[in-house]
C-alpha cells in the first residue's frame, strides 16, 4: 500500500509543536524529583517518611504512566494521533493544577497518579506524527530536536523552583504551561498514512496483536528493555543520590542538583546520539556507542564506594550518567519504526511509558535485596547489573531500523 505523504521541515509546526509539548512533559514529569524533599517535609513528614513516600509516590507515578500508556497509544491508532496529542496534555495539565493543593500523602498519590496517566501520551504520539510525516533522512533529527528541547524542560523546572522557593507554585506553572500549549495544536494536521489507513478494514490499535503473536511481543518487550536503563539511572541513581551518597559517604548530595546536572548532559547527549545515528546511518551503532559510556558511568558511580567520592565527584558522575542516558531519541524513533501504522501509536506511546512504568518494581527488588544484602548500595548495584544485562541482551537481538519505510501494516 504505497500513500503520498507530507514531507514538512525539519522546523516545521508538528517538530516544533512537539518540542514544545515534550519541554512541558518533562518539566512536569521530573519536577517531583526536584521538589520531592520539600514538598514532603512541608507536609510534616520525618526524614524516614519522606523517603519512603517518594518512594512510594514516584512508583504510583509511573504506574500511571503505565496506564496511560497503553490507554493513549490504542486511542492513537483508533482515533489518530492528535486526539493523544489534545488529550493527555489537558489531563495532566489540570493534575499538575490539583497537585498544588494537597496537604496529605494521599492525595499527593492519587494526583501524581492522574499526572502519570496524563504524562504517558505527549512524547511518544509526538514521534509518531513526525516520523509518519518527514521523509526518512529527517525523521531521526526531527526527534532528535524534540527529545533536546524536552531536556530543557527539567532544567527549567530547577531554576523556577530555586528562583521561587514555592513548590506549589512550580506545580501552579507546569499545569500553566500545558494549557498554553493547547493553544499552539490548534492548527496541527494528522498523518496523512494514519488517515489513509483509517480509511480501511485494517485493525488498528489491538494491544491483542502484540501479545498473540510471539515475535511481535519480543520485538516490543526488547524495546522496553532497551530504554530501561534510562529510567533506572533516573528513578534510582538520580532521584535518590542523597541516600546512595550517605552510603558511601558523601554527605550533602542534593538530588535536585543532581537532576540538574544530568539534564544538561541528557540535552547533550540526545543531540549526539541523533547525529550520530544520521551520520553512522544505523540506529543501533550509536546505541551501542552510548551503552558503552552508560555503563561506564554506571561503574564509576558506584566506585565511589571505595573511598575516593567527594561531592564533586558525586555530580559530575552524574553528568556522565546523563550523557550515556540521552537514548531517549533512539529507542523511542526505532519504537515507531518496527511496527506499522496500525500499531505504531499503541507501541511508540506505551513502550516509552512502559520503561518508566518498570521503575516500581525495580525499586521494589531494590528493597528487598536491601533486606537481604543489608545494604541500600549493594542492593543498587545488584539492580544495576540486572537492568543494563537485560538491554544488552535486547540490542543484541533487535533489527536496525534506521531508513524503514513507514508505510506499512501489522498483520
Amino acid at each position: 500500500m504505497q500513500t503520498k505523504s507530507i514531507s514538512p521541515g525539519l522546523l516545521s509546526l508538528p517538530v516544533l509543536v512537539g518540542a514544545l509539548g515534550f519541554f512541558v512533559d518533562i518539566f512536569d514529569l521530573l519536577l517531583f524529583s526536584i521538589i520531592r524533599k520539600p514538598s514532603l517535609q512541608s507536609l510534616g513528614l520525618s526524614p524516614d517518611q519522606v523517603l519512603h513516600s517518594g518512594e512510594l509516590i514516584i512508583s504510583v507515578q509511573m504506574i500511571g504512566l503505565t496506564v496511560g500508556g497503553i490507554a493513549w497509544g490504542i486511542m492513537g491508532d483508533k482515533k489518530g494521533r492528535l486526539s493523544v496529542l489534545f488529550g493527555s496534555i489537558l489531563l495532566y495539565s489540570l493534575a499538575n493544577i490539583a497537585n498544588g493543593m494537597v496537604h496529605t500523602v494521599p492525595q499527593y498519590v492519587l494526583v501524581r497518579f492522574i499526572a502519570g496517566v496524563g504524562l504517558a501520551g505527549e512524547l511518544g504520539a509526538s514521534i509518531t506524527l513526525v516520523t509518519e510525516m518527514l521523509p526518512k533522512h529527517k525523521r531521526g533529527l526531527a526527534a532528535t530536536i524534540i527529545a533536546t528541547t524536552g531536556v530543557c524542560g527539567a532544567l527549567v523546572a530547577f531554576l523556577v523552583y530555586n528562583l521561587f522557593k514555592d513548590w506549589r507554585l512550580c506545580y501552579y506553572i507546569g499545569g500553566g504551561l500545558g494549557f498554553l500549549l493547547l493553544f499552539l495544536r490548534a492548527n496541527m494536521m494528522e498523518s496523512g498514512l494514519y488517515n489513509t489507513v483509517k480509511e480501511t478494514a485494517t485493525r488498528r490499535g489491538d494491544f491483542k496483536m502484540l501479545i498473540n503473536n510471539r515475535p511481535r511481543l519480543m520485538r516490543y518487550l526488547r524495546g522496553v528493555l532497551i530504554g530501561f536503563p534510562v529510567w533506572f539511572v533516573i528513578g534510582v541513581l538520580i532521584t535518590f543520590s542523597d541516600q546512595f551518597g550517605k552510603e558511601m559517604g558523601i554527605a550533602g548530595v542534593d538530588p535536585a542538583k543532581a537532576i540538574f546536572y544530568q539534564y544538561i548532559a541528557i540535552g547533550l547527549g540526545d543531540i549526539s546520539a541523533g547525529l550520530l545515528s544520521n551520520y553512522l546511518q544505523s540506529r543501533k551503532k550509536a546505541l551501542w556507542v552510548f551503552y558503552v559510556i552508560l555503563i561506564s558511568a554506571v561503574f564509576l558511580f558506584f566506585w565511589q564506594a571505595r573511598g575516593w567520592g567527594t561531592l564533586s565527584t558525586m555530580y559530575w558522575i552524574c553528568a556522565i550518567l546523563g550523557f550515556g542516558s540521552g537514548i531517549s531519541v533512539l529507542y523511542i524513533t526505532m519504537s515507531a519504526e518496527q511496527f506499522g501504522t496500525n500499531l505504531r501509536a499503541t507501541t511508540a506511546i506505551s513502550i516509552p511509558n512502559l520503561v518508566r512504568g518498570l521503575l516500581p518494581l525495580i525499586i521494589l527488588l531494590q528493597k528487598l535485596l536491601q533486606q537481604f544484602t543489608h545494604s541500600y548500595l549493594q542492593a543498587g548495584m545488584i539492580c544495576a547489573v540486572l537492568v543494563l544485562s537485560l538491554a544488552v541482551w535486547a540490542l543484541i537481538n533487535t533489527k536496525e531500523t534506521y531508513g524503514r519505510d513507514m508505510d506499512f501494516i501489522e498483520t
